[in-house]
């Protein structure tokens, strides 16, 4: 398949997305962005490792993410690989968020958050629930929703994370440090995109 057919293949995604985004974002909508977003990530013609290559074990970075629409502020799609052994912080997105899967597995670990007594800049996180995403299985997050992820085993992950809003442009969001601390995620932890549209 041509970069073109998948440029296609992306805006007619995209399109749909569109619709159901200026309805606004809720958990049921999330469900069907869902279903669409696990229909792209079967077209492994056009998304897989040939085309969007792991991180080489060894050679510095353990993750890459590949931004594949640049429409400015609408919803934005991004295709990550990660090594076995990435992790993140536990972490909010600022806006709604969506992982499938095309290949391999991703441990999510979902948080509720609980700043009583503690002091300002600190919270305490209980875990509620882990998800594996892989082919078939997703998550879906809305803004304030907390989690981290862990890939094991021995294959590096290739998903799409499908967000509200560009990751670049969310300057609120945070991240929580194993002692509670609380820091601003994007500043912090973010490595740039690497460009993958036109």
């Amino acid at each position: 398949m041509s970069t073109a057919n998948r440029v296609d293949v992306i805006e007619d995604f995209l399109k749909k997305v569109r619709v159901i985004n200026q309805r606004g974002v809720d958990r049921a909508a999330l469900k069907d962005i869902v279903v669409l977003l696990e229909a792209l990530a079967e077209r492994r013609d056009l998304f897989n490792f040939e085309q969007f290559p792991a991180p080489v074990p060894g050679q510095g970075s353990t993750a890459f993410r590949y931004r594949l629409n640049d429409d400015g502020d609408t919803p934005t799609l991004y295709l990550n690989s990660l090594l076995p052994g990435k992790s993140t912080l536990p972490h909010n997105h600022e806006t709604w968020a969506i992982i499938s899967a095309v290949e391999g597995e991703e441990i999510n670990y979902v948080y509720a958050r609980s700043d009583e007594g503690r002091e300002p800049g600190y919270t305490t996180l209980h875990l509620q629930s882990e998800v594996v995403v892989q082919p078939g299985t997703s998550i879906s997050f809305l803004g304030e929703d907390l989690h981290g992820i862990r890939v094991d085993g021995e294959q590096a992950t290739l998903h799409f994370h499908l967000y509200g809003l560009p990751l670049e442009s969310l300057n609120g969001r945070y991240g929580v440090e194993a002692d509670g601390r609380i820091l601003n995620y994007n500043a912090s932890q973010m490595a740039p995109s690497i460009k993958a549209y036109p």
